[in-house]
């Protein structure tokens, strides 16, 4: 199955997941919403659509800065960072008790981690630096959870 990184770029066809809040933190988009040419080309004006709104688009794999070979090694080590912090856990909740999602089933994070992704997902914004290499997905950022 085609997996979806849920911190992609603003293209027409991918997913606009939500809105990034002053906070940092994303508030979800309660239904999928894909990304058309009009939207792309309205969002490129100001600052750049990655601060401002959270996409989703296909898992690139050996194509992105994050992949381990086998994996996502960005949200390993964001999970993993939640957990030494002594966050809650969310192993134990149940899809039904998480923030809607539209790209959850196909999702790269949450096949890794299920829950425990979902939880830290808010948090994570994309790294639009000067050095970062846009010919790379991957330049995701967390704020602590």
């Amino acid at each position: 199955m085609e997996r979806t990184c849920p911190s992609s770029f603003c293209r027409p066809g991918h997913v606009l997941l939500g809105i990034v809040l002053p906070s940092g933190r994303v508030a979800f988009a309660s239904d999928r919403v894909v990304v058309t040419e009009e939207f792309d080309r309205i969002a490129r004006e100001g600052r750049q659509p990655e601060k401002r709104f959270r996409f989703a688009g296909r898992c690139i794999q050996r194509g992105c800065r994050q992949w381990t070979g086998e994996r996502c090694g960005f949200i390993d080590r964001v999970v993993e960072d939640a957990d030494a912090r002594g966050n809650e856990p969310a192993e134990g909740l149940g899809v039904d008790e998480l923030q809607p999602c539209s790209v959850r089933d196909g999702c790269r994070w949450f096949h890794q981690h299920g829950a425990r992704a979902c939880r830290v997902c808010p948090g994570v914004i994309m790294d639009m630096t000067p050095e970062f290499d846009p010919t790379l997905a991957g330049g995701a950022a967390a704020l602590p959870t």
